[in-house]
C-alpha cells in the first residue's frame, strides 16, 4: 500500500497586536502636562479668590439622578455609559457634573449651613459621543455651583464672572460671553407653542436630529448647527421677545452686572441648553481671536428646578463649567505666554561602579534640598551620559569620575558656557545652590 504524502503546511505568523486606548479617550502625555498643571492650579486659585469650596463626587452615580433630570436628551438618551453591577444597581460613569453636586448638597443636607453656598469641583465625565477637536468621551470639567439663598441676578453674574476670570487666567484672549434666557415654566410653555407652531409645517425640510427633537425637545432645534436647520430657525419666533415681565427684568439686572464689571457680551437669541432643568438666564463663553476656533470654552446657566427633580426642596442655583481639553487646546493654539515650566536645574554623571553609588547619595541630598535633579544611572559611557544631560537641558551637570571619588571632590559644568570647577563633595549643596 502506498504511502500517503503529508503536506507541509506554512506556519502562519500571528501579527502582533498594539494595544490603543479606546475610541475618543486619550492620554495625556508629559508634553502636554504643564499646560493642565496650569489649568488646574489656575482652577484653584480662582476659586479660592471667590470662595468657592472643593467638592468631590464619585464618577459613577445612579442612573436615575440624570434620567430624572434629562428625559429625551441626548445625553440620557444616546451617550450614558452604563456600568454593570453585581447587585443589580444601574450605574453610569457621570455624563456631566452639576447633578451630582446638587444630589450631594440635598444628601448632606448642605442647605443648613449659611446660604448661598459656593462648590467648585475638577474631575473627568464621560460622554458616548463623535469625538471631535477639544472633545473627547472622556473629558474634564472644571465647575463652579452657587447653590441655595435668594434668586439675585447678582449670583448669576458671578457665575459668569468667575469663568471669565478663569479664562483669563489661563491667558485666553479676547474672550466674549454670549447670553440668552430661556424664561421660567410660563412663559417658556407658551412660547414653546408658538415655536412648534412655526415648525409644524417644516418637518420634511429639517434635519433628521431636528425631527426626533421636535415633539419632546423643540427648543433645541435652535441650538442646530445644519446649514438648512440654521436657515429655516432664522425665521423663527425668539424667546427672549416672549418673556414674562419677572423673566425680562431679571435678564436686564444680570446684564446691568455685566455692564459693571466690565465684562463683554452679546446677546444669542438661539443660546439653550442641553438640559431640561435650566431656567432664566443661560450663557456661553467664547474667545474671537480665530474664526477657527467656534466652540464654547465654559457654559452654564440658572437651574432653580434641579433640587426638585432630585427629590428635594424648591433651591435657586446657578453655575457653569469650563472644559479643560478644550480651553487647553485654545491655550496651545494661542501660544499662551505664563506656563512655569519646572526646568531641569542638575544632572548627575558617574564613571565607575563606586561613584554611580555615590551619586545616588548626592541625588538624595540635592532632591532634599529643593533642587530638581535627574541622572543616567543604567548608563555607564561618559559620551552617552553628557549627551543625555545635554538633551535634559540640565543647567549644571556634576561629574563624579574615578579620580574625583578618591579625592572626594566633583565636577561641576555649567552647561550654557562649558566652564567647569571641582569643589569639594561635602560641599556640593551649598555649591550647586550658588550657581543656580
Amino acid at each position: 500500500m502506498a504511502k500517503k504524502k503529508i503536506k507541509k503546511t506554512k506556519s502562519v505568523k500571528k501579527e502582533k497586536v498594539i494595544l490603543q486606548s479606546p475610541k475618543g479617550m486619550r492620554d495625556i502625555l508629559p508634553n502636554d502636562q504643564p499646560f493642565w498643571e496650569k489649568a488646574r492650579k489656575s482652577a484653584n486659585k480662582i476659586a479660592d479668590s471667590f470662595n468657592f469650596l472643593r467638592i468631590d463626587t464619585p464618577i459613577l452615580e445612579t442612573a436615575d439622578i440624570f434620567e430624572r433630570t434629562g428625559t429625551g436628551t441626548d445625553i440620557v438618551e444616546k451617550q450614558m455609559y452604563f456600568v454593570k453591577s453585581k447587585g443589580g444597581s444601574r450605574l453610569v460613569l457621570r455624563p456631566e457634573g452639576t447633578a451630582p453636586v446638587m444630589r450631594a448638597y440635598i444628601q448632606y443636607g448642605l442647605s443648613k449651613i449659611s446660604q448661598p453656598i459656593k462648590l467648585f469641583y475638577i474631575g473627568p465625565i464621560f460622554r458616548h459621543e463623535q469625538p471631535q477637536f477639544g472633545r473627547f468621551r472622556q473629558h474634564h470639567q472644571v465647575g463652579f455651583e452657587i447653590l441655595g439663598g435668594n434668586s439675585d441676578p447678582i449670583y448669576d453674574a458671578v457665575a459668569i464672572l468667575t469663568l471669565f476670570r478663569l479664562l483669563e487666567e489661563i491667558k485666553i484672549k479676547n474672550l466674549i460671553v454670549q447670553i440668552n434666557s430661556i424664561g421660567c415654566k410660563s412663559c417658556r410653555s407658551n412660547y414653546v407653542k408658538k415655536l412648534q407652531e412655526y415648525y409644524r409645517n417644516k418637518q420634511n425640510k429639517i434635519c433628521k436630529d431636528c425631527r426626533q427633537r421636535f415633539p419632546v425637545r423643540p427648543l433645541r432645534l435652535l441650538d442646530c448647527k445644519n446649514e438648512i436647520c440654521v436657515q429655516i430657525k432664522a425665521g423663527a419666533p425668539l424667546i427672549i421677545d416672549r418673556l414674562c415681565n419677572n423673566c425680562k427684568n431679571y435678564l436686564k439686572a444680570v446684564l446691568e452686572h455685566l455692564d459693571e464689571l466690565k465684562v463683554p457680551y452679546s446677546i444669542n437669541p438661539y443660546l439653550v441648553r442641553g438640559l431640561d432643568y435650566y431656567n432664566g438666564p443661560v450663557f456661553e463663553i467664547f474667545t474671537e481671536q480665530s474664526s477657527e476656533i467656534n466652540f464654547a470654552l465654559a457654559s452654564g446657566g440658572r437651574y432653580d428646578y434641579l433640587a426638585e427633580m432630585l427629590g428635594g426642596t424648591k433651591t435657586f442655583a446657578v453655575g457653569g463649567g469650563m472644559g479643560m481639553e478644550r480651553a487647553i487646546e485654545v491655550m496651545k493654539f494661542q501660544q499662551s505666554s505664563g506656563l512655569v515650566k519646572n526646568e531641569l536645574k542638575v544632572f548627575l554623571v558617574h564613571i565607575g561602579e563606586e561613584a554611580k553609588k555615590k551619586n545616588l547619595i548626592i541625588f538624595e541630598e540635592l532632591r532634599k534640598a529643593g533642587i530638581k535633579v535627574s541622572e543616567s544611572f543604567g548608563k555607564d559611557s561618559l559620551k552617552s551620559q553628557l549627551r543625555a544631560a545635554d538633551k535634559a537641558n540640565a543647567t549644571l551637570t556634576l561629574i563624579l569620575g574615578q579620580k574625583e571619588f578618591f579625592e572626594e571632590t566633583i565636577i561641576i559644568r555649567n552647561m550654557k558656557t562649558g566652564v567647569q570647577e571641582t569643589v569639594p563633595i561635602g560641599r556640593v549643596v551649598e555649591e550647586v545652590k550658588k550657581r543656580l
